[in-house]
């Protein structure tokens, strides 16, 4: 979701799936039919080159570094080589049609991102989607141009191309789609649209990433709403809420309409706080982190007021990538610019959150994940892969070594829970600094931090305080292994709950272990960035929060009202309460 309200009418557009054809040629027709593939895929490559020149003479608020990144995701799932060698098999082997072998080789890469527990990962399956489509389009010698078209609204459903520019409608228009391409949202900010609704998508969707950084009212995941609204009804957009409202009554729209005044106010008012320092009532400095996705998002975690990265994820670098993972070059470079967009303020950089799912490996390796009963939460991830693929693991380490060069630069373990684990850890990263002066590479020191996300983490700190330098909390995952729910199921997802008793006792836990011994503790999951929870975290003794760089000045503004000293005997009472959400909503 993106935050804020919008209310207009609504504009529905054509679904965005192609309809393809499916027969069997004839074995002369092989290679005709992979030359066909070959030349669209080409198009589309071509259009997303011009579409990063056109970006590239932009300023962050028409382009936000955001799409930028999207667009070379795109770029490089349609130059991912295990494409085209899948596409090759289904019309060599299975003497599939052109099109046909496209769209079965990309369902094939798609239920490799359905596999993936990690949720960002997971929702990159709809970057696939809208690649296929585009070179199904330059297929048909469709794909369309990238230029303003002026149509007046009708009673049909009308394509995104058509209306996104168009700047003769004076009603505010909201846009319903099954989902929006990068392509669509790179024009949003120019367009007459005052927010958007898809049926697709999540909170780490590209889609929603990207409102975010756009500051623009969205709703992702509504299921069927392209079905069930009709063109030009009125419908209002929460996007704090995550709700939208069909043909409101004339008091709602009005209730709504002063909603939206206030949120406008408030915004403008929270923009001021952006040089304030984040210091409480009585004197406590709390430090506003911020987490990014990609190297290009330093520059909004600056913009916002963030005082460093508490939480660079790599994996962004690895996503997608089947088997041809990114070099040490390549991440060297990544991790530079991050380090650099900061200018002097630290990076905390985070080795590899991933599954061991099938994007990961080599091309037709299918020796794990095929059993349908396997959990991948409980399986080969994060650290546990790292410590499996230990030559991967070192040119990620030798990379994030050659990065301190240019800045601060703390590393992250996370998912670790053994103290065999750490040890091996440490070893390896010995490792990689041996290599590097073998090599007469140069390196900078680092600061070694490690993921509290593991309830047998939480209950042995005093293990991981003797060799860690600071840690960091990720309660996503903290409250899914402690309450045994995977939070990717919906059947199960209103039992995930930050106020569980256990939940609060591990967090607290943590922080005061590491308050006592002198080591540096923060919390970077969804409970940071959560303003409900800012003042039993400061509570609980917590000066350290990293978020999403949209939510830093709202949390700096329940700093800036709060006094610690008064709010640790309250947080202790909460601690002891069986429903503590409910102390917590009295105050």
């Amino acid at each position: 979701m993106a935050r804020g309200i919008a209310i207009g009418r609504a504009v529905l557009v054509a679904s965005s799936r192609v309809d393809v054809a499916h027969y069997f040629i004839d074995a002369g027709q092989v290679l005709s039919e992979i030359d066909r593939v070959r030349l669209a895929r080409n198009v589309v490559v071509d259009e997303i080159h011009r579409l990063q020149g056109t970006i590239a003479q932009m300023g962050p608020k028409e382009a936000p570094h955001e799409l930028a990144a999207l667009l070379d995701v795109h770029l490089m799932l349609l130059q991912d080589e295990d494409l085209i060698v899948g596409v090759k098999h289904w019309i060599s082997d299975r003497l599939y049609n052109a099109e046909w072998a496209l769209t079965t080789q990309l369902e094939v890469i798609a239920r490799q991102f359905d596999e993936m527990e990690d949720q960002y990962l997971r929702e990159r399956k709809a970057d696939v989607e809208q690649i296929t489509e585009r070179v199904l389009r330059a297929m048909k010698g469709a794909v369309a141009p990238f230029a303003p078209a002026k149509q007046a609204r009708g009673a049909r459903k009308t394509s995104q191309q058509d209306l996104l520019l168009d700047d003769t409608v004076d009603v505010p228009l909201v846009l319903v789609a099954h989902d929006l391409s990068p392509n669509d949202m790179l024009q949003f900010k120019q367009s007459v649209f005052a927010g958007f609704i898809t049926d697709v998508g999540g909170r780490t969707s590209h889609t929603a990433i990207v409102a975010r950084s756009m500051d623009i009212p969205a709703v992702v995941g509504a299921r069927l709403a392209s079905q069930l609204v009709r063109q030009d009804d009125w419908v209002i957009i929460d996007g704090d809420a995550g709700v939208m409202i069909v043909d409101p009554s004339p008091i709602i729209l009005a209730e709504y309409g002063f909603k939206q005044r206030q949120g406008e106010l408030e915004r403008t008012r929270l923009s001021r706080l952006r040089h304030t320092p984040a210091i409480t009532l009585d004197g406590q400095k709390i430090e506003l982190l911020a987490n990014i996705e990609m190297p290009e998002d330093a520059a909004g975690a600056v913009e916002a007021g963030a005082v460093g990265v508490g939480l660079f994820r790599s994996e962004f670098l690895f996503m997608g990538r089947l088997g041809n993972l990114p070099d040490e070059e390549e991440q060297y470079q990544a991790y530079r610019r991050a380090v650099e967009g900061m200018h002097g303020l630290p990076v905390t950089i985070r080795t590899v959150d991933i599954g061991a799912d099938k994007p990961l490996e080599k091309s037709g390796d299918r020796t794990y994940r095929d059993d349908a009963h396997l959990n991948p939460a409980l399986g080969l991830r994060a650290i546990r892969w790292s410590l499996a693929d230990p030559s991967m693991f070192l040119t990620q380490l030798r990379a994030i070594l050659r990065s301190a060069l240019h800045g601060q630069v703390n590393l992250l373990v996370p998912m670790l829970a053994h103290g065999s684990e750490i040890r091996q850890t440490l070893s390896l990263l010995d490792h990689a600094r041996a290599e590097l002066d073998n090599r007469g590479v140069a390196y900078g020191p680092l600061r070694l931090g490690a993921m509290i996300e593991i309830p047998a983490a939480a209950l042995t700190l005093k293990l991981f305080l003797k060799y860690f330098d600071f840690l960091s909390i990720g309660t996503n995952d903290l409250i899914q292994y402690t309450l045994a729910i995977d939070r990717a199921d919906e059947s199960v997802a209103h039992l995930y709950d930050p106020l569980h008793p256990a939940v609060l006792y591990l967090v607290a836990h943590t922080i005061a272990e590491c308050n006592a011994q002198g080591k540096g503790v923060s919390v970077c999951g969804e409970m940071a960035g959560d303003t409900s929870l800012t003042r039993l975290l400061l509570g609980m003794g917590l000066r350290s929060f990293s978020m999403h760089p949209a939510q830093i000045l709202a949390v700096k503004q329940e700093v800036l009202r709060a006094d610690t000293g008064k709010l640790k005997m309250w947080a202790e009472r909460v601690m002891l309460e069986d429903e503590p959400a409910f102390l917590l909503a009295g105050n």
